[in-house]
């Protein structure tokens, strides 16, 4: 397989390199990182253990990097700082590239097979050889294990009968995994308006409509536009036995109908995400918070509540203040009528090394119960 006939499969769009020269197991990862910091990909052709190892030493050594060039700054640009670290760090070590046979396999010394993540994260493979970054293709592989193996959720698993099969959530590669659990807790104890139907806008998992479901709401429209986020919702809600109450359907926001509840969970922190799971992060000029408020009048029942589930970690960085929420909020004919508070407790809140670890510890993340003022 030569370069010039492989599919250049990118999750975040990026452009296939403009050079690409093949190596193997004698290159070191000082060799490596010159070549990755001038732009220069480097097809493998060696041992794949090696390929791996060889990615585990390039990232190793960016660390120290980084940490050497750690100093104070105002809050206001940790956030952007940090971000171009994150893309930097993503674009040096994406240059070690595998080749893809037509039939998803590697033809490598010691790879492993991975047909199926393959099929699952791409589609059915269609005899064409591609080409990936390794460190993609370790996603494809990381994203494989946790849909098989699923998420716990403590909300989840606390609603369900013990007697019953689990609780866990699979995401799908390319689907945000439930892994901070805070934001579902607040979903499980919120005083519900009504249990004769809701709305959740943009689903993902599809684990806040889980709740909702098992919390007695007999009918849920889950509103997701990502294609594999409505398959993994759809996949969920069938595997928790919650099909009949839970309808997936696709539209980019709100459903046709008015429902006394509508909940939205929406990306928490305004900028422009790099790729389809990095969407459930960033929210390019908060337009997918504006979009709901924006349309929840509209959408409720007359004694109906809207939850707004969002962090406050946006305005500890400088990047939105509470007055500007507040100011929206108002500007779309809403109050707040009561709101949940709860506290980080996933593990970036507690890593000295993050980053933003200091921004973090002070991170509330809320719901509150909207209604027409």
């Amino acid at each position: 397989m030569t370069s010039s006939q492989a599919r250049w499969r990118s999750e975040n769009n990026t452009p296939p390199p403009q050079k690409i020269i093949e190596v193997d197991d004698t290159l070191k990862a000082d060799g490596a990182l010159r070549l990755a910091h001038a732009g220069t990909a480097m097809l493998w052709r060696g041992d794949f253990q090696n390929a791996k190892q060889l990615l585990q030493a390039m990232a190793r050594r960016l660390g120290a990097q980084a940490d050497k060039k750690k100093s104070n700054v105002e809050m206001s640009q940790a956030f952007h700082l940090h971000r171009q670290a994150q893309a930097q760090r993503a674009r040096v070590l994406g240059q070690i590239l595998i080749p893809i046979e037509g039939d998803y396999r590697i033809s490598l010394k010691r790879a492993p097979s991975a047909v199926e993540a393959c099929e699952q994260a791409w589609g059915p493979c269609d005899g064409r050889p591609s080409m990936v970054s390794l460190r993609e293709w370790l996603g494809v592989i990381g994203a494989y294990e946790w849909r098989k193996k699923g998420v716990r959720v403590p909300a989840l698993h606390a609603l369900r009968d013990p007697q019953t099969d689990d609780a866990d959530i699979h995401p799908f590669y390319g689907v945000f995994s439930p892994v901070r659990g805070e934001y579902v807790d607040l979903v499980a104890q919120a005083p519900l308006p009504s249990t004769e139907l809701a709305m959740e806008i943009g689903a993902g998992t599809g684990v806040l409509s889980a709740v909702l479901a098992l919390r007695g709401v007999k009918q849920i429209i889950a509103t997701e536009h990502d294609v594999r986020a409505v398959a993994c919702a759809t996949f969920n809600a069938h595997r928790l036995g919650l099909e009949r109450r839970i309808d997936v359907i696709q539209c980019d926001m709100f459903a046709p109908q008015r429902a006394p509840l509508i909940v939205c969970n929406p990306p928490w922190l305004p900028g422009k995400a790099s790729s389809s799971i990095e969407k459930a992060i960033y929210d390019e000029d908060s337009q997918m918070l504006k979009s709901f408020l924006s349309g929840l009048k509209d959408h409720l029942l007359p004694s109906g509540e809207g939850w707004l589930i969002l962090s406050d970690l946006a305005e500890h960085l400088k990047l939105r203040t509470r007055e500007q929420l507040m100011g929206w909020i108002a500007e779309a004919g809403l109050k707040v009528i009561d709101r949940h508070d709860i506290q980080p407790r996933h593990g970036k809140a507690f890593e000295s090394r993050d980053v933003l670890s200091e921004y973090r510890k002070r991170e509330v993340t809320s719901l509150s119960r909207l209604t027409r003022s």
